[in-house]
């Protein structure tokens, strides 16, 4: 058997379906293999950075290790972006590359490059296998590191004489279990004396609560306390549960940033935010001055960064959870009821007849399943995602302001409608994030994949434009653009596309004509919105700067 068929052998054992990457010649023994193998289908994308983030989404949405791969060289270097995210996210993705044989290393073949030290930082693992002996034993490894503790993504580059010698006697092991990380049983006693020993508190979710939201709302109906969602945990709290105050943090309410500035919580309980500059608008001093904080996680070393934590929880996000709950029912604790007063929020509300970013996305909203998952792509239409669009199911919106790259929101759809394809899955996305990962539309079309792509197209990069002109007054030149028109470059493609210019354009049988097909559609609306987007105190961060 050849040793790149004995990885595939395995990696099918480990329940993949599906390999995210581009065929070439360093890898094509892969591919060649595939052929025979109907149980895994390779999803042959247009850019490799693309792939990265349908491997992130996909590993988010099925709770298992996904695999992206490439060839050698610039196919590597391209891999290194989706890296870095898949660490920040902590998100188990297997990234194959390519390498030159093993006997011209060192000679400067062609696309020759020494990718284990790149994938280094931003990987659990990284490593070079020379010998075929080796290739399936360091999988195994590089899986079972991916899998463990805080999942995380891993790197294997294996030259092409390793992938096409014949290896003898191959078992194929096991797949790994993840051991689920513990809470020490004592530490949450401790918390849950201090809890009732305070009256008021308010609770933090980040999007380590994604597989943990009953137990959240458990909690919090117990202890009565409102919860306030980070950016990237928007989509986890329906809007009409009666103790979510809002998003703090980028682009967040004010209802949220009053309760942290003026409310008279004595407790900060933050479950699954690594306390990042966008979950704490800037690094507000705020958020844990004059209270108890106690943080949840399952990544040690998010505790103690920035602001000083009373008692860190390491564990598994669930059973903290659980294990909470228990230890202050045992206490005494009782659900109280939820009748929470949060301050309603004005920004909400105002003119709903102009036709700017904020009414377009809520009138397509509302002729759009309650279910639909929203991937939203980097630009200024983002904040008006976090600050207005509404809630209306479970883990509805995918968010990425830690480390989304303009166009990961189109690589991110793809990803999902693959994970759960009953789903129905949306992308927002702008023209500057299309013209970087746009051609991917050709992909879901390829692989006949449903998804409505909402192009906010402004001929400029919005969010630069908003960002520059607020902290330097003006804005250069460069940043904006000829108009192009996105709906006639999707019907180029074959692809069912409609031009929104004002807002009655967007009505039921519009949506219903671009949905339910049996590929992507896509939805351009031509508009250049100059309100100042709701950045939140963003603006003010970036200002501090060169005064």
């Amino acid at each position: 058997m050849k040793a790149a068929r004995t990885v595939l052998e395995y990696l099918k054992s480990n329940g993949v379906q599906y390999i995210f990457g581009i065929p070439a010649g360093s890898v094509n023994a892969f591919f060649d293999e595939l052929y025979d193998m109907k149980e895994i289908t390779p999803i042959v994308t247009k850019h490799e950075g693309a792939a990265t983030y349908m491997a992130a989404a996909y590993a988010k949405y099925t709770n298992q290790m996904s695999v992206c791969i490439a060839c050698s060289g610039p196919g590597g270097t391209n891999l290194v972006t989706g890296a870095a995210n898949a660490m920040r996210e902590h998100l188990p993705v297997l990234f194959l590359t390519g390498a030159v044989p093993v006997n011209t290393i060192g000679l400067n073949a062609s696309q020759e490059l020494d990718a284990q030290p790149i994938f280094q930082p931003v990987t659990k693992y990284s490593v070079t296998v020379k010998e075929s002996k080796d290739l399936l034993k360091e999988v195994v490894k590089a899986t079972e590191i991916a899998m463990s503790g805080v999942p995380g993504p891993v790197h294997i580059a294996i030259p092409i004489d390793v992938q096409h010698e014949i290896v003898q006697n191959i078992e194929i092991p096991a797949p790994p279990k993840r051991t689920a990380i513990v809470p020490n049983i004592d530490t949450l006693n401790n918390v849950a004396e201090e809890l009732m020993k305070r009256k008021n508190g308010y609770i933090l979710a980040g999007q380590g609560v994604r597989n943990s939201v009953e137990q959240l709302l458990e909690l919090a109906e117990l202890l009565n306390w409102p919860i306030l969602t980070t950016p990237q945990a928007k989509g986890y709290i329906p809007e009409n549960h009666p103790l979510l105050a809002g998003v703090f943090g980028f682009a967040g309410h004010e209802a949220a940033s009053e309760l942290i500035a003026e409310g008279d919580g004595q407790v900060l309980l933050i479950v699954g935010s690594s306390l990042g500059e966008t979950a704490t608008n800037n690094y507000n001093l705020n958020l844990t001055k004059n209270r108890f904080s106690i943080q949840m996680d399952y990544d040690q070393t998010v505790f103690n960064r920035k602001y000083e934590i009373d008692i860190p929880v390491l564990g598994d996000i669930n059973l903290s959870l659980l294990f909470l709950i228990e230890e202050l029912r045992a206490k005494g604790a009782t659900k109280k009821g939820t009748a929470l007063e949060v301050k309603e929020n004005k920004e909400l509300l105002g003119d709903t007849e102009e036709y700017n970013t904020k009414n377009v996305l809520l009138n397509i909203q509302k002729y759009l399943p309650s279910s639909t998952r929203y991937t939203i792509d980097i630009g200024e239409f983002m904040s008006y995602v976090i600050h207005h669009m509404n809630v209306l199911d479970y883990d509805t919106f995918d968010i990425n302001v830690h480390f989304g790259a303009m166009g990961s929101g189109i690589g991110s759809a793809i990803g999902s409608k693959l994970a759960e394809p009953e789903r129905p899955v949306v992308c927002i996305t702008g023209d500057g994030c299309f013209f970087m990962h746009g051609m991917e539309i050709l992909t879901a079309k390829e692989y006949n994949l449903p998804i409505l792509f909402i192009v906010m197209n402004n001929a400029r990069l919005g969010m630069v434009y908003h960002g520059h002109n607020l902290q330097f007054h003006r804005t250069h030149p460069s940043f904006e653009q000829n108009p192009v028109s996105i709906s006639a470059m999707a019907t180029a493609m074959g692809i069912p596309s409609f031009q929104v210019t004002e807002l009655q354009d967007i009505n039921q049988d519009m949506i219903n004509n671009l949905s339910n097909l049996s590929g992507p559609a896509v939805l351009e609306v031509v508009l250049t919105d100059n309100n100042t987007p709701p950045m939140g105190d963003r603006v003010k961060f970036l200002s501090s700067f060169g005064k």
